[in-house]
Parts: structure tokens; sequence; C-alpha cells
């Protein structure tokens, strides 16, 4: 005979408490599974934990070419982006100390114009490394230098030849007591100009940081060094003659000149503050100053007044020396005139677009 099994045998009771803890165990898992999904569903999509950022900043090499050889120089190594063409000029100086900075010409191309110090060495870079051709300008000058030296001489060497030194002209003759008085005002007005022109290049002008070259300031110092020398022997001498006609003559001339020189400086003031909208300087407007209404009908009213002044000057000591002196000096104001006003298009086209350069009303 079969026996019944006890359901309460050990057996049974452990084979329960394995399928009743299974489904005790898989009931507590969907219960956990279904909170946690609730979890997040309430919390939103789970973001993923920021990746670190590693900085990384890419260093140029510039390669330093000689102009005429095309050999290489130096490669100045370790140029950040943010450095300038001052710096890598320094850097140069300090592999090759021979070469200054001023007097470093550097050019993207063979036969390119010259890059100015303030250009950053990533404008430039299409790769890691830069290559710039060199050349030498020589020996360099401030502009400061270059213009006092240049205004210096011209007031003293006519202060040599107005007190009649006797190694200049005939000690008999230079003992005459007697001078017209257009001599006295002559010079008078010679030493005003040169005097206003080292007053603005110390104060009023605004130079930039480059240079110019030595050889630029000799010409300029022997343009008007000499010519000075040439006016003066002929004013001073005393034989010289004195104007046609006579105290009028001298007179207008005289007011026109002060007139030149007044508007001449209040002119460089105006040009030494302009006014700026926003990123953009604006060209200069008349204002109630009548000196600078002139802004009105040219581009270039200091060269207008440095003319004016000159041929007034003449017309007042009535010399040959003067005269050519100003002609020369109405071409050479001219020629600058026309290149500042094609700049001048070019930034303030509809505020120049219909003033002459340098002489009103010729367009």
């Amino acid at each position: 005979m079969l026996k019944r099994q006890n359901p309460s045998t050990p057996e049974h009771r452990r084979d329960l408490a394995a399928h009743g803890g299974a489904v005790s165990m898989s009931h507590n898992d969907s219960r956990s599974f279904f909170n946690l999904s609730q979890l997040v569903l309430s919390a939103g999509q789970i973001k993923p934990s920021p990746a670190l950022k590693h900085s990384k900043i890419t260093y140029f090499e510039v390669e330093i070419v000689d102009v005429q050889s095309k050999k290489q120089i130096c490669i100045v190594d370790k140029v950040s982006p943010a450095s300038t063409l001052l710096d890598v000029k320094h850097k140069f100086h300090k592999a090759c100390p021979q070469w200054y900075p001023s007097r470093v010409g550097l050019q993207l191309e063979h036969n390119g114009p010259f890059l100015k110090d303030s250009i950053s060495i990533q404008s430039l870079a299409v790769s890691s490394i830069v290559t710039l051709y060199f050349t030498d300008l020589g020996q360099q000058v401030g502009w400061t230098t270059f213009f006092l030296t240049e205004y210096t001489g011209p007031l003293l060497i006519y202060l040599l030849f107005y007190i009649r030194l006797s190694t200049i002209y005939d000690q008999v003759e230079s003992r005459k007591n007697f001078r017209h008085p257009v001599v006295h005002l002559a010079c008078f007005c010679h030493c005003l100009h040169y005097i206003r022109h080292l007053l603005e290049t110390l104060f009023v002008h605004k130079f930039s940081e480059g240079h110019t070259p030595l050889k630029n300031m000799i010409k300029g110092c022997a343009f008007y060094w000499g010519f000075t020398s040439w006016i003066a022997y002929y004013i001073n001498h005393p034989r010289y003659t004195p104007p046609s006609f006579g105290h009028k003559q001298v007179s207008y001339a005289a007011l026109a000149f002060l007139m030149c020189e007044a508007g001449n400086h209040f002119i460089n003031v105006a040009l030494a503050h302009q006014t700026n909208s926003g990123n953009r300087t604006c060209f200069p407007s008349p204002t109630y100053n009548p000196f600078t209404w002139l802004f009105l009908l040219v581009s270039c009213p200091n060269y207008t007044y440095e003319a004016g002044s000159w041929i007034s000057f003449t017309v007042m000591t009535q010399t040959l020396p003067v005269g050519i002196f100003a002609f020369l000096m109405v071409i050479q104001m001219s020629l600058w005139a026309q290149k500042k006003h094609k700049l001048y298009l070019k930034r303030f086209y509809p505020e120049v677009r219909r003033k002459a350069a340098m002489i009103p009303i010729i367009f």
C-alpha cells in the first residue's frame, strides 16, 4: 500500500519555503524597479556627468627669412596667438642682438608692404609656422625727435643771421644801426612759426610709437636748414631793400600771416581731439571757432593754412628765396594733402565726398 505523504513533512516545508521565497523575492524586485522608474520620471532625464575640458594653447613658430638672399635667419618659437608683431621683433632681437626692433621691417610676402607692430600673429597664421621676410630699415629715430630736430635748426639759424655776425656780413655795413621795420617783423614771424611747430610737437600732436629712418631726418634738416640760411641771409643783409608797396604791403601780409598761423594751430588742435562715435572715429567738424570753418571746404585745412603762411611771408618780405621756398612747400603739401584725402575718402566717405584736398573750390 502506498502511503500518503504528509504535507507537513520537513522536505515539503523546505520546498514551499523555497518556492514561496522565490515568489516573494520576484515581487520585491518588481516593486523596486517600479519605484526606481517613478523616481527617474519625476527627476527628468538623467544628465551625463560633464566632461572635463582640457585647455590647450597652440603656439606658433615664426620663421624669419632674409628678403634678399631668401635664407633663414632664425626661428622664433613658442609665440602665443595673442602676441603682436612687436613681441616677435623683441624676441628676434634677443636671438640676433645686432637688429634692434625699431630697424626691423617684416613682410608677409616678398614684395608686400611692411606689417604694423600692432598686428597679431594669429591673424597672419595659416598654419603653425608663419614665414616673415626681414628687411633692415637702417638706423631709426622717433617722430618726436625727428620734428624737434627739424624745427629747432631754422629757429636758431635765423637768429644767428638776425644778429648779423661779423663772420657773415661785412663789418662796416653790419655796424649800421638802421634797419627797416620789416626786418624785425620778419624775424618775429619766422620765429613765431617755428616756435609754434615746436610747442605743437611737444603738447598737441599725437605720434604713434613708430620710427622713421635717420636718412629721412637728415634730408629734412638739410632742406629746412639750407633754405633758412638762404632766406635769413637776404632778409637780414645790410643792403636789403623793403617791399615795393611799402607799409600797406607789409601790414596786410603780416596780418594774413598771423591769421594763417592761428588757423593752423586751431586745426591741429581739432585733429588731435577727434571725437569718437562708438568704435568709429568721426571726421572733425567745424565749431564756433571761425578758423575751423575751413573744414567745410577742404579735408586738410592745416596744409591750406601752412601754404597761406609762407605765401604771406613771401609778400611781406618780397625776396626770391622765400618765394622759391613757398613754391616748393605748396607743391609738397598738395601731394601730402592728396594722399591724406584718399585715406579720408575710405574712412569718412559721406563726410568728405564733396570737399577738396587742400585748395578750396578745386575738387
